[in-house]
């Protein structure tokens, strides 16, 4: 009696314990802004800015096209519908962790049946009920259903951001694609400006005008430009079949791609102007808008829980259990309310001696706690890099279109001048060969950067967490 006693002592003593150590609170709330960051209160880069961030980004460019292709890859793009199984997936995830929550009741009916040594049958059938139901007395799988619950907004949000890079990705391979065409075009243009040097050298030496080497140095760069050409336009159809397979589309050539997106030609193969300036905000803001931020918050979130979760776990475990149903030979008796029985039972569940398991799984979350937060540190700093990196980019490319624009009229005029020159024969041919060169490179350069501004842009909208 004397050692029953003692154990009673131990049992309350180590459950008193435990809940004066656990409690049965809720894990204190978090500040998004807790990054241990020192978070300035403006962009850097934040004088050009002028206009708010716009929840519908692809209108401020000014092409249905890019529109259009945008929305039809929203819709068919395979591995964002992938993401949007994944989100579901997640909430009956969280679903199915707060089921614990209510009673579990099964039914289970049944046959029997024998036969004796003496060649007897018998048999009986039964229909039996059982219930079980955890009393969540310290909230333990609340916090585990809450903790499910934020991993589920976790996934939607990184669905959100899929959702986003995705149509970034497709415009930025339009724009790629829109280039590439653009590029072509000129070194195709390029291929007959050197097929009429070539000739007017031919004619010139035929005449005894000029060597064979310059004829010869013509013909080289009239064959350099062609293989350029060939690359161009190569590039233009690779990326023209990485755009198709964006849309969930089997990769095809241009004219079955206007055929079956757009049922008509694209408008113009120009690429738009860069849109106005635009208002960014302050970086605090980031940590509220941009997906992958929140996401690495809430499941931040979702490892408190989870902690919360392990720690009461420790503490006792009330249930609940019934059973009852009927047996007889025959199904009417098992109809019978008469032949009915049932038993009701309360229970008490505290862990006392688990093997480490209990203490480990706290430890085990405090560690998982610690690495969503250092996490979400991570994926904040890298969202303030590429909004303080597209801004501070934005006026730098905009400086260099003017320079290549002004380069491509200059070098168009020297091409002229050098032509007429050349005829005069007041200068050598690698002079007048280099001017063409130029004003190849010097109009590439420009497609280039002007592609690179709209790309830049379209960056700082996926940087700051645009709608799309």
């Amino acid at each position: 009696m004397a050692l029953q006693l003692r154990n009673s002592k131990t049992w309350l003593s180590m459950g008193l314990s435990a809940f004066l150590t656990v409690g049965c609170g809720s894990p204190a709330s978090r500040d998004p802004q807790q990054l241990n960051l020192p978070l300035p209160g403006q962009w850097q880069s934040a004088s050009a800015l002028q206009s708010r961030v716009s929840a519908h980004w692809l209108d401020s460019f000014a092409d249905p096209d890019l529109t259009l292709l945008v929305q039809r890859g929203l819709r068919d793009n395979f591995d964002l519908k992938s993401a949007a199984a994944r989100v579901s997936a997640a909430r009956e995830q969280a679903a199915i962790a707060g089921s614990a929550r209510a009673p579990q009741l099964y039914f289970s009916p049944g046959y029997r049946g024998g036969r004796d040594g003496a060649n007897d049958e018998s048999g009986g059938f039964s229909a039996l009920f059982e219930l079980q139901w955890e009393l969540d007395v310290w909230g333990r799988i609340r916090d585990a259903r809450q903790a499910a619950m934020e991993d589920a907004v976790a996934v939607g949000e990184d669905y959100q951001a899929a959702r986003l890079s995705l149509a970034a990705r497709i415009a930025q391979v339009y724009l790629a694609w829109r280039e590439a065409i653009l590029q072509a075009r000129v070194a195709a243009e390029s291929v007959k400006d050197r097929g009429v040097i070539v000739e007017l050298v031919r004619g010139r030496f035929n005449k005894g005008l000029t060597r064979g080497l310059d004829l010869r140095l013509a013909l080289t760069d009239l064959a350099n430009a062609e293989a350029q050409a060939a690359e161009t336009q190569n590039a233009e159809q690779a990326l023209q079949k990485l755009l198709t397979t964006l849309l969930g589309r089997y990769p095809t050539d241009s004219a079955a791609l206007h055929a079956k997106v757009n049922e008509t030609a694209f408008a113009t193969s120009a690429l738009p102007q860069p849109p106005p300036a635009l208002a960014a905000g302050l970086p605090s803001e980031l940590l509220t808008r941009r997906p992958d931020v929140i996401a690495a918050f809430k499941r931040l979130l979702a490892a408190d829980q989870r902690l919360s979760s392990s720690e009461k776990a420790l503490l006792p475990r009330v249930t609940l259990t019934a059973a009852g149903g009927s047996v007889g030979t025959a199904l009417a008796d098992i109809v019978d309310p008469r032949a009915a029985a049932w038993h009701l039972a309360a229970g008490l569940l505290q862990p006392l001696f688990t093997g480490d398991r209990l203490q480990a799984d706290i430890r085990l979350q405090q560690a998982n706690i610690e690495q969503a937060y250092r996490q979400y540190q991570s994926v904040a700093l890298n969202a303030f890099r590429e909004v303080e990196q597209a801004l501070a980019a934005e006026s730098r490319l905009r400086a260099q279109e003017l320079a290549l624009r002004e380069a491509v009229a200059q070098t168009e005029a020297s091409r002229k001048l050098a032509v007429y020159s050349y005829r005069q024969g007041l200068i050598e041919i690698l002079t007048l060969l280099d001017s063409y060169r130029s004003t190849l490179n010097a109009q590439s350069a420009h497609l280039a950067v002007r592609r690179q501004l709209l790309n830049n842009r379209i960056g700082l909208y996926l940087a700051l967490g645009g709608g799309a």
